[in-house]
């Protein structure tokens, strides 16, 4: 004779089949709900990240704001330092161009003192024309009259060319007249100045027609004793 179950293991394995059932029960609709919150949230029929985009883009955009609107003033900042670099360095080469316009101006008086360069323009251009006018009966008085009227390194020169000139002078009978036409003073500081002097020259040899050129000379010269005697001869 079997004996049966007991009544309180069936009711215990009907409680233990029941809880087992119930797990699966609550997990099926733990997730429907979950589903169902993501759809909510992203939208129905709508991929995540869709949905994420526009707020993503819009922390892009607010961002960007700061970025933008710092460049902005920085931009603006260097434009306006610029233009006042730039003011700064007109005022400053203005000063300078005045200040060297009026420095040079009142150091040389050849733009000051009319008087002054007359002076030294006539003495030095009677100087050359004597001292480049001869005959072959008058190298005498040409000489006397270098030396009266040239000093130092043109002094030196003048006799150099003599030297080679003197006997052509004498054995062909050459002539030559010289004369200033123009003489210009470029400055004038102190005892020193520079000229500017245009020379018309006249040569004739022997019974030969005479000749006609012109000379230019750079001059320097000096005050000696109350005269102004050429130091310096450059032919231009």
């Amino acid at each position: 004779m079997k004996r049966g179950t007991p009544v309180w293991a069936r009711e215990r394995g009907a409680e233990a089949a029941g809880a087992g059932e119930e797990p699966e029960a609550g997990a099926a609709g733990a997730g429907q709900e979950a589903g169902t919150g993501v759809e909510a949230a992203a939208g129905e029929g709508t991929p995540v990240a869709e949905a994420a985009s526009p707020a993503s883009a819009e922390d892009g955009a607010e961002d960007a704001r700061p970025v933008r609107t710092w460049w902005a003033r920085r931009r603006t900042l260097a434009v306006a330092l610029g233009s006042v670099l730039l003011l700064l360095a007109g005022c400053v080469l203005l000063q300078q161009a005045h200040s060297l316009r009026h420095t040079s101006g009142a150091a040389n008086h050849a733009l000051t003192d009319a008087e002054a360069s007359d002076r030294v323009s006539g003495d030095v251009g009677n100087a050359l024309a004597r001292i480049f006018s001869y005959t072959p009966d008058g190298m005498a008085g040409t000489e006397r009259s270098a030396r009266a009227a040239l000093a130092g390194k043109a002094a030196r020169q003048y006799e150099a060319l003599l030297g080679r000139v003197r006997e052509d002078v004498r054995t062909q009978r050459v002539t030559l007249s010289t004369q200033s036409v123009r003489v210009g003073v470029v400055s004038l500081r102190g005892d020193t100045a520079h000229l500017l002097v245009f020379l018309d020259q006249t040569a004739r040899r022997g019974d030969e027609k005479a000749t006609t050129s012109a000379a230019q000379l750079s001059v320097t010269a000096r005050l000696d004793d109350g005269v102004w005697r050429v130091v310096d001869l450059t032919a231009r």
